[in-house]
């Protein structure tokens, strides 16, 4: 079952990046990534065509409350939700309580082991801070810098499941989980 989250008051410092609750003047960093032809595509969206669009997006964010703004330098340069997992796609962890997470990095900070930072400091957050029992993650399986981000992260495969984008295509997906159990012992041996 899903946990309840919120965003709100919630700020987590690593070595280079700083998550944080989406502001209204984080627009033209949100329009800077999400407009970059491939940035969307890799998470199953279109790149942004206006700022208007993203003025929409950048709401959704605010609103919604589940999803942190990854900050470094002072710009917003990603995004990370901790969003609902689709409970009628695993029955198997109806007795479980968790949720998933999703992220998105501009392309000009790809390579650089930022992505797998913020997830690895946003996954310790949910496991000190509420009652998940797992997190889970997907990624397309052409994605295969997703992929990597969620090998280092220590996600498995749990199975493949069929993800319909915003952009008409259906996708063959890896999902992933994360159990506590194998988080305490990755911190164990860390």
């Amino acid at each position: 079952m899903n946990i309840p989250f919120d965003v709100t008051g919630i700020e987590i410092q690593t070595e280079r990046l700083r998550l944080r609750p989406w502001r209204t003047d984080d627009l033209d960093d949100l329009y800077a990534y999400a407009s970059t032809d491939g940035v969307g595509q890799m998470a199953g969206w279109s790149p942004h065509q206006s700022k208007e669009e993203s003025a929409k997006i950048l709401q959704m964010f605010i609103d919604g409350r589940k999803t942190f703004a990854v900050e470094y330098q002072g710009h917003v340069i990603g995004s990370l939700g901790i969003e609902y997992y689709d409970e009628t796609l695993s029955p198997e962890l109806k007795d479980l309580k968790g949720r998933e997470i999703g992220y998105v990095l501009s392309k000009e900070h790809w390579g650089k082991g930022m992505m797998p930072e913020a997830v690895k400091a946003v996954i310790d957050w949910m496991f000190e801070h509420t009652e998940a029992d797992f997190l889970t993650c997907g990624y397309f399986v052409w994605n295969r810098q997703s992929q990597r981000v969620q090998e280092k992260c220590g996600f498995r495969f749990l199975k493949y499941i069929e993800f319909e984008t915003m952009y008409g295509t259906t996708e063959k997906t890896s999902l992933n989980i994360l159990y506590r159990t194998d988080w305490l012992k990755i911190k164990g041996a860390g």
